[in-house]
């Protein structure tokens, strides 16, 4: 058995992967923290703070008197469950028996798997062998890890946690041997119960071995012998690996091999006529295709291709798919051809409609956008998507069309945002414009503004509509944006034209008088 112990995963997730000099990234996260009664205490800390003594449970304010510069984070647990059943899904590269260590007696942090390498570990060269290419490609992909084998789960959970080196084996037979010296925390022990024992003066495993079993049920229960027993072999603990989930994927293997790029386009489209047929009995549409081509060499190239909403149409990813295997290679020839729905999302029959309607039909713009994102690149073609501020500017952020698994997508109002029932423009200028403004009594609408050295005299106006600061947010050092609050008002000069207009910051007596600025137009 194998335990991977992860110390510091949280904070590697955000980091990412390290520089080739292995220094710290600048910016990177050093601490996540989580909110419990209005304080911010510490979820976790990468390697460096967590060596000067930062432990989770420590208020924020107590790191940042000796790290005024910390770089914080919150603590996400939902995303690193999901990074951590994705590394789980890599790691069956060395078996399918992969769990994820979900203890929750554990005390110490951190994330960890384990993984049944029985009958697997000759592939690599053996045990030791293994754990060293799965440590270091770990390593490679930004994560601390340790690794353990042992013949009982309880022995390589220790030896991964107390124990100084990157990976270690421990010969079979050898759990009471190599548990007796460690403390009593190895034995994987509730937190209670460990400083019950260390009361009693029992800080050792091995200090456990040789007492009477009787005395130690009665006071602590059968979760102490049941660890022991566990860790010593005397009782069998079996994982439960997660289930592996077969992919949508079709292949087509080849008498002889083909390399004519008319046999390729025409393998490529029968594949995916089979593989939305599929998608079709499932109700499931395609977010992401990958074509994968078996050349006769050993060689594996791939194309990889997105789609904006879910899709089952033959046709339109095969327009999409032949742009790119003009860049495929075929070398010597090749052997097989395959095509996996990577990414997959509900998708229902809809129903038509019986009158044809004015303007664009839901979906038409799908199939353009989805030969722009896959021809310009997916991250250069974006949408905007509602995000909560009360902000103007910060009401929408740019996401790219092809984003899976982006969350629930908010329904658009016209000229407004989802969260506020006042007219708001369609149309907001990149970023607030200053103007000269003449206005009798400071809190009242303009009577006189000047825009781009033109001077519009206001005829009507209405507000204001105060939008406070966020002051969760940092500030900027931004004209427009130094973290006051907005006054806004809906103008109309004589000749017509409407103008969004806000006021940054309140009159006060001592106090420079505040700017105003033209964020939006009307129609």
């Amino acid at each position: 058995m194998v335990s991977l112990w992860l110390p510091n995963f949280a904070i590697d997730r955000l980091a990412g992967a390290p520089s080739p000099d292995g220094a710290r990234a600048p910016g990177r996260i050093q601490v996540t923290v989580v909110r419990e009664q209005n304080t911010l205490r510490v979820a976790a800390a990468d390697h460096e703070l967590a060596s000067h003594g930062v432990l989770p449970g420590m208020p924020l304010t107590d790191v940042r008197a000796i790290w005024p510069n910390v770089a914080v984070a919150f603590a996400d647990p939902a995303a690193d469950i999901a990074a951590l059943e994705k590394l789980a899904d890599w790691a069956t590269r060395y078996t399918p028996w992969v769990a994820l260590d979900g203890n929750p007696e554990a005390t110490i942090a951190g994330a960890g798997l384990w993984l049944d390498v029985s009958g697997c570990a000759h592939l690599f060269g053996g045990e030791a062998a293994l754990i060293e290419d799965l440590v270091t490609r770990l390593r490679w992909r930004g994560f601390a890890a340790r690794a353990a084998v042992a013949d009982t789960l309880g022995v390589a959970w220790a030896a991964a946690r107390f124990t100084a080196k990157t990976t270690s084996l421990v010969a079979p037979g050898g759990a009471r041997t190599f548990l007796a010296p460690l403390p009593i925390a190895a034995l994987r022990l509730p937190t209670t119960m460990i400083a019950g024992l260390e009361r009693l003066g029992l800080r050792r495993a091995g200090d456990l071995f040789d007492l009477p079993r009787g005395p130690l049920v009665s006071r602590f229960g059968e979760t102490l012998l049941s660890r022991v027993d566990q860790a010593l072999g005397r009782v069998r603990e079996p994982i439960s690996p997660r289930p592996l989930v077969a992919p949508l994927r079709e292949v087509m293997p080849f008498a002889e091999p083909i390399g004519r790029a008319e046999d390729i386009a025409e393998a490529a489209r029968r594949l995916l006529t089979r593989l939305c047929y599929r998608l079709q009995q499932d109700e499931l549409g395609l977010r992401r295709l990958v074509f994968q081509v078996y050349r006769v060499d050993g060689e594996r190239p791939s194309v990889r291709i997105g789609t904006s909403a879910p899709v089952r149409t033959a046709t339109h990813l095969f327009r999409l798919l032949d742009e790119h295997l003009s860049s495929i290679d075929p070398g010597f020839g090749i052997d097989a051809l395959a095509v996996e729905a990577a990414v997959v999302e509900p998708l229902a029959a809809a129903q038509l409609a019986l009158k044809r309607r004015r303007g664009v039909p839901a979906g038409s713009l799908d199939p353009l956008v989805d030969r722009l994102a896959n021809r310009l690149g997916k991250a250069d073609v974006v949408r905007l998507a509602p995000s909560e501020s009360f902000i103007p500017e910060r009401a929408s952020v740019s996401i790219p069309v092809l984003a899976a698994g982006d969350g629930p997508r908010r329904r658009w109002q016209p000229g407004r945002p989802w969260f506020v029932n006042r007219e708001r423009p369609l149309a907001l200028l990149s970023q607030p414009e200053p103007i000269e403004v003449v206005a009798p009594v400071p809190d009242e609408p303009p009577r006189l503004f000047r825009w781009r050295t033109v001077l519009h005299r206001v005829h009507t106006a209405e507000g204001p509509e105060r939008i406070a600061p966020e002051w969760w947010r940092p500030t900027t050092t931004t004209l427009f944006d130094r973290g006051e609050t907005r006054d806004y008002f809906r103008v109309e000069d004589d000749d017509g034209a409407r103008f969004w207009l806000f006021r940054n910051g309140l009159y006060a007596p001592d106090a420079a008088s505040p700017r105003w600025f033209l964020h939006g137009l009307f129609p």
